[in-house]
Formats: structure tokens, sequence, C-alpha cells
């Protein structure tokens, strides 16, 4: 036993140290955890804003980079159930810290195809240090078919496309497993040892966190793909592309390299971190001396009252938590509810950029900015206007459910004329496009003596405002460069482009797609869809919180966020590339097998891509609509209830009045 002396110095050096270390004090860690869920949500967004730009790099069909961007949600799916029972019985801020490296280790093994991989190769009408062939009309030149496009397919490179995927895959299971403790041990670790007072102001400021991190990681993609992507293998003069060339590539990698490298600085705190620590004191007038007894007194009953039980009890008591919620009509239609919502979602984030770039002809690094600045601030407004309007006027359950009606039957409003706001498909010679009735079809006539190769990839803007694939296909058999920076300034002598009867000339790049005036209404009903939508955030969380029993409150929680991973952000970003996929009319193609889409149908991509996002809302908001008439039928059923027990009087009557009949028989 120790003496009081001896135990009342141990207890002012304890509360030294309390003051003198900062990894004693939440405030540190709610700043370490804010700073680490920034940069977990940098790498995992990151793909998002780049998805694109990896498809054109490696030639992936949007259904494959769908599954890439939804791979994640595997290994957090598998592991988030144990999240619930592992929660106080181990080292929540190392664990937090061993899957910052996970997620780190994730965003290099992402970049790793960039250094594994040549350089980027891409068709071109002036021969440089990749290849002496062109892509212009040689009549008479047997050669000329053997451009880049087709001189690609070797073995070697059929496995290098395989090993590329193999490490991104693995990538995203990694990042995907270490994201599971990180929010879930985070926000305990801070609700067991913070001030009640001072408890739902931290975690607020984690889920803004949550909510910006995404904006901040188009903004980075934004940033990153206007770097050409072999920026670190060849020199500037040698790039022959600009940024609005439909063959540009951007630094896709380096944005992995950034967030990587924010992971692994943000888990270095993790592993200084305490099990337990004392528990935030809110502002009061009690001594130094007094403060410190309670710190200790509470660090020695919490390491004495653990609770324990069995993991075989947990697995046991799980499905009959699962079942009894699951039967609760008001939870499951308000998890369907938002199930069709995430899926909204992950249609919005992982393809709102492709979608931009080929409805609007943008850049890929515009199309990011776009989504990161107004788009996702555009949607936290949403957020905090529900949840204003909710403490505003503290509402009942079919107040909340009337609301979520409200804001989404708005959000149908304004995001249905988005499906006529967009640009027809350009027309492109031989694809959306026939010459015939002009100068005789020009694979058959105009360009059939310049033996042009079919996978070549080049677009040029014909002066007849028609697109072709290459120089070749539009007979095109002299080009004029600009000296100072190597780069093409047109070509001329185009036996395809017809001009008062003489050959014409074009310009290197995609014509576009000629309706930028239709941009700025889509930005503004889009970014005004996403905030009504948002509103019913808050109000659908309040009406799974008060419609179930307290005691399940953590798992139904848990299996709410189960249910999202599993209905909606695993199978979303697959089924929105698939339908992108079918509206694809030219495709790339590698080693024989069809690689990257290279020009869409663009009314279709429109109509297929924004009606599947236009059905997920109906399908949130009849959800809603069956919540408020069920909801709206307990709270009569409760009235009547109410108003029997209220008039016992007239119970005994009502009594009275039936037994009166039998009597007089």
């Amino acid at each position: 036993m120790t003496s009081p002396a001896a135990r009342s110095s141990y207890s002012d050096r304890s509360w030294k140290a309390l003051h003198g270390n900062p990894f004693l004090s939440i405030k540190f860690f709610v700043f370490c955890h804010g700073l680490l869920q920034l940069s977990q949500l940098l790498v995992s967004g990151y793909l998002k804003s780049s998805i694109s730009t990896i498809e054109r790099r490696y030639g992936l069909s949007s259904q494959t980079s769908g599954l890439l961007a939804s791979f994640n949600e595997v290994g957090n799916t598998l592991l988030i159930v144990f999240i619930s029972y592992f929660g106080s019985r181990v080292h929540r801020p190392r664990f937090i810290g061993c899957g910052a490296i996970l997620v780190s280790l994730a965003g290099f093994l992402m970049s790793l195809p960039h250094f594994i991989t040549g350089p980027y190769e891409y068709d071109q009408s002036i021969a440089s240090m990749f290849s002496n062939t062109t892509d212009l009309c040689q009549p008479g030149v047997p050669g000329s078919r053997g451009n880049l496009s087709d001189g690609g397919c070797t073995p070697h490179a059929a496995r290098e496309n395989h090993e590329v995927l193999l490490v991104m895959f693995i990538a995203q299971a990694l990042l995907g497993i270490g994201g599971v403790p990180i929010q879930p041990f985070g926000i305990s670790y801070i609700d067991d040892f913070a001030s009640e007072r001072n408890s739902p102001l931290y975690l607020g400021i984690l889920f803004s966190v949550t909510v910006i991190g995404p904006g901040v990681a188009f903004m980075l993609g934004s940033a990153m793909l206007r770097f050409y992507v072999d920026i670190d293998k060849v020199t500037r003069d040698e790039v022959q592309l600009t940024n609005k060339d439909p063959r540009w590539v951007g630094a896709w990698w380096l944005g992995f390299l950034v967030a990587a490298s924010l992971v692994a600085l943000s888990a270095v705190p993790y592993f200084f971190f305490p099990r337990e620590m004392p528990k935030e004191v809110a502002s009061g007038k009690e001594s130094d001396s007094k403060k410190s007894e309670e710190v200790l007194s509470q660090l020695r009953s919490r390491s004495e009252h653990v609770q324990n039980p069995s993991l075989t009890k947990f697995i046991k008591h799980f499905p009959l938590v699962l079942l009894r919620n699951l039967r609760h009509p008001v939870y499951l239609l308000v998890v369907l509810a938002q199930v069709n919502l995430s899926a909204m979602v992950a249609g919005l984030a992982t393809f709102m950029g492709k979608f931009l770039e080929r409805q609007f002809s943008l850049t890929a690094s515009l199309a990011n900015m776009i989504i990161g600045a107004v788009n996702i601030p555009g949607a936290m407004v949403g957020i905090v206007v529900g949840g204003a309007i909710l403490k505003r006027f503290q509402m009942s359950l079919r107040q909340c459910s009337a609301m979520c009606i409200l804001g989404m039957f708005l959000c149908l409003l304004t995001a249905f004329p988005l499906l006529f706001l967009g640009c027809p498909t350009q027309k492109v010679a031989g694809v959306t496009y026939s010459q015939s009735s002009e100068f005789g079809h020009h694979t058959l006539e105009c360009n059939l003596q310049c033996n042009c190769s079919e996978k070549a990839y080049n677009p040029i803007c014909g002066s007849n405002h028609v697109e072709y694939i290459s120089p070749c296909s539009a007979g095109c058999r002299a080009v004029n460069i600009n000296e100072d920076n190597n780069s093409v300034l047109n070509y001329t002598n185009c036996s395809c482009i017809s001009e008062n009867g003489l050959w014409g000339f074009a310009k290197p790049g995609t014509c576009g797609t000629g309706c930028s005036h239709l941009f700025l209404p889509f930005v503004v009903l889009s970014c005004l869809a996403g905030i009504l939508a948002s509103t019913s955030h808050t109000p659908s969380f309040m009406l799974i919180l008060r419609s179930i029993q307290p005691e399940d409150k953590s798992f139904a929680v848990g299996i709410q966020f189960m249910l999202l991973r599993v209905l909606a952000w695993m199978p979303g970003p697959v089924l929105y590339g698939s339908a992108i996929d079918t509206t694809c009319i030219l495709w790339e193609r590698r080693c024989d097998r069809k690689a990257a889409c290279r020009y869409y149908d663009n009314n279709l991509f429109r109509q297929r891509y924004l009606g599947l996002q236009f059905f997920f809302e109906v399908g949130a908001f009849l959800c809603f609509v069956t919540v408020y008439v069920i909801l709206r039928r307990q709270e009569k059923e409760a009235n009547k209830a109410a108003e029997t027990k209220a008039d016992p009087e007239k119970e005994k009557l009502a009594g009275n009045s039936i037994k009166s009949p039998e009597s007089k028989v």
C-alpha cells in the first residue's frame, strides 16, 4: 500500500504531465484525427477525380474503372462488423495508426503502375524519340500502316496491362481494410474522453472534415492533371500535346504520392497516444488536486471495468439484432431511402467528371475544379441547412419524414430538366457522320490510297466542322509545325475535306460539342438539386436514431452503414460504368480486346447517366413517402390509445352498455 503523501506527489506529477504532454489532450487528438481523415479522404477521393485519365492511360472500360473505384468497399465491408465488437477492447490509437499506415501504403501502391510501365505513347504526325512513323496520309508508302497504335501489342504489353490492374485492385483492397478502424475508433475515443459539453463540437468538426475532404481531393486532381503524365520521363519540348487534346493524359500518379505522404505523416502521432486518457474536465472552480484525484480515479475505474463478452456471444447476438431492426418498417425504409441516395452519390462522385468532359468538351482539370468547388460545397450547404431547420423547429418523427419528402420532391423538380440540358454528339467522319453525299464515303474513296491504320487516334477538326479520327483518315498529306515548341499548327492538302472544290485544311484536336452556353445552367441546376437532396441527410439520420430501441442504437447504425456499402457504394459505380459503356460508339482496341471508349453517343450517355440518378432519387422519394404514411398511422393509433386511457369513465359506460343487453337476455 502506498502512503497518502506518496499518492499525493504521484497525483501532482500526473497533473503536471497532463498539462505538459499534448498526447494526453483530447483537443490534440481531435486535431490529429481531423488531419488524418482529410488525408485518408484525399487518397480515396483522388481516384474518382482521375478515373477518366486512368481509363485513357491504361485502356480501361467504364465498367472496369467503376469496379476499381468500388473495390475498397470490399475490404471495408468484410471487417466493419467486428469493429463494434472490438471497440474498447484494443489500443484504439495504435489500431488507427496501423490502419493509416495501410492507407498510406495503398496510396503509394496506386501510383506504382506509372513507374513499372513505359512512357505513354500516342499517335502523332511528327517523328519523335518514340517512333519515326507518322499518321499523315502517305500514298504508295507500304509501311504507313505500322503506326504506334498497331505496334503496342506484344506479350509483354498484354502482361503489363494485367499487372497494372492487379496492383490497383490490391491497393484498393488495402485502402478499404486500412480505413476500417479510423472513423469508428476515432469517434468512440473522442466520445469517451471529451467532456459532454465539448463532445458534439469535436464530432461536428470531424463530420465537416469528411464532407470537405472529397472536395479537396477533386481540387488536388484538378491541379495534378494539368501536368503531363510523363513529367518525370520526358522533357517539356518532347510533349506534342496540350491539356485540351483528347489524347492528353495528366499526371494522375502525382496526387497519390502527395496524399499517401500526408497520410503517413498523420499516422505518426497515433503511436504516442495512450490507450486511455484522462477525461476532459469542463471549466469550473475545482482545485487542481481535486481534478487530479478525479483523473486518477477515472483511469483506475476504466481499467477495472472493461466489459468483455465473448466473441461467440457477440456473433450469436448479431443476427438477432439484425433481424429485429430489419423487421422495423421505419428503420428499413429510411435505410433503403439512404441506399438510393448513396447510389446516386456514388455515380456522381465516380463519373461526373467524365460526364462533364464528354458533354461540354471540358478538360479533366476544369471538370474536377467544378465538382470540387461547386457540387461538393453545395451538398455541404444542404446538410448544414437541413440540420439547422431540424434544430430550429424541434421536429417530431413525422415532421422529419415530411421534410425529407419536401427536399426530395424539390430535388426531382430541379433534376428533371438536366435530362435535356446537354450537347449532341459531334460529327465524326465514318463514326457518326457519312460524307457520301458530298464526295463519296471517306473510307472507300477519299483516303483509300492512304493505307490508314484502323486503330489510329489523333483527332483533328476539319475546316468543314467535321471531326476526323486521324490526319490520315482525312487524307491530309502535309503538316505545318510551330518551330518554337514543336507543336502542330494545322494540316493541309486534306483530300476528304472539300471546300469549293478544293482540298481543305484541319486543326489539331477535337471539334468539341459546341454547346458551351448550356454549361452554366447545367452546373447551377445540378448544384441546386444536390443542395435540396442533401437537406434530407440529417432528418433521415434522426428517423433512424429515434425509431429504434436505445440498446440497439450502435448496432443499428453499424448495420445501416454495412447495408449502404453492400447495396450502394459497392455496386453503384459498377452499375453506372456498365450503363456508360452501353453508349459507346467507337472503342479503342488493344491486343484484340476492347480498351477505353473514344466516342460516346452524347444523348444516350446523358439520358442513361442522369436517368439512373433520377431513378434513384424517385426511389428515395417513394421510401420517404411510405415512412410518412406509416408514422402518421402510428401517431393516430397512439392518439386513440391516449384518448381511451384519459377517459376511463367512457370505458366503463361502454362496458355497461355492452353488458346490459346480456343481462336482459
